[in-house]
């Protein structure tokens, strides 16, 4: 072992040292302040990503609101409607009614989904229908008909119906009033 390296009374080799341990404390300082800084960007940058996730909360939440209420419009401007609406495949396949055309078909909403309307149709006013359903298919005006509802020898009323094909010529609108009472 080298006595100089060691000899602390040796001024040279003390400031020697000396500088080396401030280096290694300046170093060491260095490291800790770029950790509190590298800390304290990221602690920035999370709070602004928070921030950011907060105000699109709020936009989600708006929205959600929104469609809740346009939810609720369509609800009580197609399902409670005091006339039936149905849309019909080109087949002539139920493929949405509402609650009123479901109560003048005689049958729960959800069972009439996927059958002919053709089927409530009473026998007297088959041809009448057709006659009506084809030209709506055909043309691009509004077409009406009045028909009697009715199955398997049972009458359930007597209609009117307005059909127009869809803005995408794939489905059939039509809307129907009961009109028994009127006919009489």
């Amino acid at each position: 072992m080298n006595y100089d390296e060691h000899d602390f009374t040796n001024a040279k080799m003390l400031r020697k040292k000396a500088e080396e341990q401030l280096a290694l404390k300046q170093s060491a300082s260095s490291q800790v302040s770029n950790k509190e800084s590298d800390t304290k960007k990221l602690l920035h940058e999370l709070q602004v990503h928070q921030i950011e996730l907060e105000m699109q909360n709020e936009e989600l939440q708006k929205a959600y609101e929104t469609a809740e209420e346009a939810l609720r419009k369509y609800t009580m401007l197609y399902d409670l409607a005091p006339m039936g609406y149905l849309t019909l495949e080109k087949n002539g396949i139920i493929n949405e009614l509402n609650f009123t055309a479901a109560n003048l078909l005689g049958d729960k909403r959800v069972a009439l989904i996927n059958n002919a309307l053709k089927l409530y149709i009473a026998d007297s006013s088959k041809v009448e229908f057709s006659t009506f359903f084809s030209k709506v298919l055909k043309g691009s005006t509004k077409e009406s008909c009045v028909v009697q509802l009715g199955y398997n020898d049972k009458v359930l009323g007597t209609v009117y119906m307005e059909g127009i094909l869809s803005a995408d010529d794939e489905k059939c609108l039509v809307s129907v009033i009961d009109i028994t009472n009127f006919r009489k």
